[in-house]
């Protein structure tokens, strides 16, 4: 079956850089059968309970939103653990037991497994220190053991609910209404920081809670650096302009790369485009449910080859996104996981010429059972100033 790519939909139109907004998302987020799922996931995995660490992961089993929690998972239920500081915000966010610890948490982590008679503790061995775990482990009764678990939450996260989905896409579309606001103004003589804070800025004016990443703003051979910091340099006349840029709204992130050029394009940077386009459009066109993440890789670079630039490009096709800005799965070479309906990836090929620029045309999707929908809306074509 052929597969089927949605089209973005427009920005809406209004008058100043703030048209368009829209209400909070107000869908509430299955959190309590997010919970039960991993409580599911116990017994497969020789577990008494699990210690979610990673803020991304207490946030998606919990609504807590502060930056010092972690929550205790168990067949009877779970506790989220904070401090004095969030005990007003947990109590509103989370539709969980809160244990508020007058002093470190991981005593009363510790005390409350005990408590349960708990035997065997997981805990997720990518997101909690060395010192934690010893922490952990000399305040539990000797019968007790904490068994590594890898990336469990982060899979549960992959495939988005339909309140997830609607965030992701109002976070893109918010991104996306800055960079039209940000490019308006972008012009010879600008430097890259000056045109990045003012990303950064009309992000923040159109309801963002803060950028997804550092603004890339690169010019001229610096374009060649596909993740370069913005500097002082200035956009100068016959300069390629690589913007890559995301936002936070209600939790979740977006990204999206554009290209801008500074005069009127020669050959040259008419066919590096073209060539990253098609291998963008070719990959777009794989993506849809069933597929390997590695067969949208493949069939970027194989575009990309065929223009004589496969060594030019350097990083992955792309990577999912949703609480974080990257996550699983990432669509790189030989990637063997399959794509499921509800899975939000970026798809991003670039090719990079050292002393004369780079290309990367990025765009935020959805996979869905026959292609994949689109989330950014913003217009593809090299945009000249």
């Amino acid at each position: 079956m052929p597969s089927k790519r949605v089209a973005p939909r427009p920005l809406p139109g209004g008058r100043g850089p703030e048209a368009g907004t829209c209400a909070p998302a107000g869908d509430p987020l299955p959190y309590a059968a997010r919970r039960a799922a991993v409580a599911a996931g116990l017994d497969e995995r020789k577990l008494d309970a699990m210690l979610v660490s990673a803020l991304p992961n207490v946030r998606y089993l919990t609504g807590f939103t502060g930056s010092n929690g972690m929550v205790l998972v168990h067949r009877g239920g779970a506790v989220l653990f904070t401090d004095p500081r969030y005990a007003i915000q947990a109590s509103r966010e989370c539709d969980c037991r809160v244990k508020v610890s007058g002093g470190p948490m991981l005593p009363d982590v510790a005390a409350a497994a005990a408590r349960h008679r708990f035997r065997r503790i997981g805990f997720e061995r990518a997101r909690v220190t060395y010192d934690a775990v010893e922490t952990l482990r000399t305040r539990l009764p000797l019968r007790a053991s904490l068994e590594p678990v890898a990336v469990w939450i982060e899979r549960l996260r992959m495939v988005k609910s339909a309140g997830e989905i609607a965030r992701l896409r109002r976070s893109a579309e918010t991104n996306c209404r800055a960079f039209e606001a940000a490019a308006r103004r972008a012009r010879a003589g600008m430097r890259e920081s000056d045109l990045a804070a003012e990303i950064e800025y009309r992000m923040r004016r159109l309801g963002a809670e803060k950028p997804a990443f550092e603004t890339i703003v690169t010019a001229g051979a610096r374009s060649a650096l596909p993740h370069g910091s913005p500097t002082a340099a200035v956009l100068q006349p016959r300069d390629l302009v690589m913007v890559d840029m995301g936002a936070f709204q209600d939790g979740y992130a977006s990204d999206m790369t554009r290209m801008l050029y500074v005069g009127t394009p020669g050959p040259k940077v008419k066919r590096l485009y073209a060539a990253v386009r098609e291998a963008q459009q070719a990959a777009l066109d794989t993506v849809r449910a069933g597929i390997a993440a590695g067969a949208v890789d493949r069939a970027a670079r194989r575009v990309l080859e065929s223009h004589g630039l496969g060594a030019r490009f350097v990083h992955s096709t792309g990577h999912g996104l949703g609480l974080e800005i990257h996550e699983p799965p990432r669509l790189g070479k030989g990637e063997k996981l399959v794509l499921e309906e509800g899975m939000a990836v970026t798809v991003e090929p670039g090719a990079y010429l050292a002393g004369f620029g780079g290309v990367r045309i990025e765009d935020t999707v959805v996979v869905t059972a026959r292609g994949c929908e689109v989330l950014t809306p913003t217009p593809k074509e090299l945009r000249t100033l």
